[in-house]
């Protein structure tokens, strides 16, 4: 397996490119012109390194390609199969990257990039219909001038920025990503709907695990849980090859984002439109790992709309839903499309952890009782770039039972793991977990969760720790109102004792405070003293 190399550090060139389209684009829009550019050049890279392969087969004695007929030659080279075989497709000239290179000065340039689109998606669409309408025609009707667009086409073409020039870099999909970033600060609050902050998602992929299977995520955004999923299939040695990928969202620009973010990592997917709480198009869909940023506390979605016998429904649709609040009703459909052995990592409004409506109690309660829930995880403060309402992870699992040979029985027992103090502020307002933090929750979670596979191997045994961890029983639950919060269960950190007596510190603080007491009083005439001279 080639290895992905060190980062380039290319920030820089990458703002730069953004800051071509100011005054002209509002920041909340950047992603609309330099995304589907990236999508275009790194397809367009793709095909020709591919050709090059190609050609040099063929003119290699050594090779099973080997001819000197050049009609034989012409033909190998315009077979779409042999680009295929490698994830990529034979492109028109004028949608390739090198013409937009060789254009980029004419005043025409936001028609040849439109038109680049169009002849990029009809190519897609003849071996990949789902792919249709991927790139809209946005250039000419755009407030850009042609200078600003050929910015934007020289910086892009930087070498720092080519996955040719930097083979084994994923240098496009590292673009692709920094992009969603940096626009989810400029979007705002509104930004939720196609970006989770890279923190959680690690956190959560880390903790669950999901090696092969079916992945499913049907509030999918711009696709970060996919592609953080495939990030820790290769550190681990597996294979794309063996998860199959599964999305949906309700907003067709969020959409084609994660169509092209999947399609940048040569990943296998079928990704659908429509609001997954009222039109769920995956009905028959078992996943083995579902991964998911829902959209918090979304009222007025309408329950009165669902059939009275939904199969996602853990009892009658007016105890188990309310209008008021979505999130329980998210629940109840990661439930019902979890395999039997599956797996959900849910980013949720600390707010389900202890809700009594009515509607949402009875599926916590429910949930609970019924060994659905396996871990609560409370975040800390500022992970999220577009929202300050503070968030939790559940983790649900039908997979508790023992019987896999991997991970010990847990019924009847819930793991709390508190992550108040943890992380560390990159900025003013973004807290970020480092490496440290991730491996603390995620072994915490793991020695609960697994088989000890030797009685010798101490390290590997759970154990509760004040302020941070606990394993409560249901019972224990249950006495507590089916309250979920972290802090209920791990109680407070204990503090480290330095050995000196209580008695000891109180007369040793008297006589500090004692000492400043008169400092104080020094210090205080001494101004006075000062001010009467300039009195005089």
């Amino acid at each position: 397996m080639q290895k992905t190399k060190a980062d380039i550090d290319f920030e820089q060139e990458l703002w730069k490119a953004a800051n071509e389209l100011r005054g002209a684009v509002a920041e909340n829009q950047y992603k609309d012109y330099v995304l589907p550019l990236i999508f275009l050049k790194h397809l367009s890279e793709r095909y020709e390194v591919r050709k090059e392969e190609l050609n040099e087969a063929l003119h290699d004695k050594t090779s099973d390609y080997y001819t000197t007929d050049d009609e034989e030659i012409n033909y190998v080279l315009e077979d779409p199969d042999e680009y295929l075989s490698k994830n990529t497709y034979i492109l028109p000239k004028e949608a390739t990257w090198e013409y937009l290179q060789d254009n980029a000065e004419q005043d025409n340039i936001k028609v040849i990039v439109d038109d680049a689109f169009d002849l990029l998606d009809e190519t897609l669409a003849k071996y990949r219909p789902d792919l249709k309408g991927i790139l809209p025609r946005i250039f000419v009707k755009s407030q850009l001038t042609p200078k600003n667009v050929a910015g934007l086409i020289n910086l892009l073409s930087h070498p720092k920025l080519s996955e040719k020039e930097n083979p084994g870099s994923d240098v496009l999909g590292r673009v692709y990503e920094y992009y969603i970033g940096k626009f989810a600060i400029a979007e705002g609050s509104g930004a939720g709907q196609f970006f989770t902050p890279s923190s959680i998602v690690r956190l959560m992929v880390e903790m669950i695990e999901p090696y092969q299977g079916k992945i499913f995520d049907n509030a999918c955004g711009s696709g970060g849980m996919f592609v953080q999923s495939l990030k820790f299939l290769q550190a681990h040695g597996g294979s794309k090859r063996n998860i199959s990928i599964y999305g949906q969202e309700r907003y067709d620009g969020t959409l084609r984002l994660c169509k092209m973010n999947l399609a940048l990592r040569d990943l296998s997917f079928d990704v659908r439109l429509g609001d997954s709480l009222l039109q769920d198009k995956f009905p028959d869909l078992k996943a083995d790992y579902i991964l998911v940023n829902p959209p918090f506390n979304v009222s007025q979605w309408h329950p009165e709309d669902l059939p009275e016998n939904d199969p996602r429904l853990f009892g009658p649709k007016d105890e188990f839903t309310t209008d008021g609040n979505a999130n329980f009703m998210w629940m109840q459909t990661f439930w019902n499309h979890l395999s039997d052995t599956g797996t959900a990592a849910v980013v949720m409004a600390n707010g389900a952890m202890t809700s009594n409506n009515k509607g949402e109690k009875n599926v916590r309660q429910h949930m609970v009782d019924h060994n659905m829930v396996d871990c609560i995880v409370r975040l800390p403060d500022k992970l999220f770039l577009t929202t300050g309402i503070p968030a939790c992870i559940f983790i649900l699992s039908k997979n508790r039972d023992g019987k896999d040979g991997k991970h010990r029985k847990r019924l009847d027992e819930v793991l709390f793991i508190d992550l108040s103090k943890q992380g560390r502020m990159e900025s003013r307002k973004l807290r970020v977990f480092d490496n440290k933090d991730l491996k603390k929750a995620t072994d915490t979670y793991h020695k609960w969760r697994n088989v000890i596979l030797s009685d010798s191997d101490e390290s590997q045994a759970y154990e509760n720790i004040d302020g941070f961890c606990y394993n409560a029983t249901t019972a224990e639950i249950a006495k507590q109102d089916y309250k979920l919060t972290p802090g209920i269960y791990v109680g407070t950190e204990a503090i480290e004792d330095d050995g000196i007596p209580f008695e000891d510190k109180m007369e040793s603080l008297k006589a500090q405070l004692a000492e400043q007491f008169e400092k104080g009083n020094v210090l205080q005439q001494q101004i006075l003293d000062n001010f009467e001279k300039f009195t005089i």
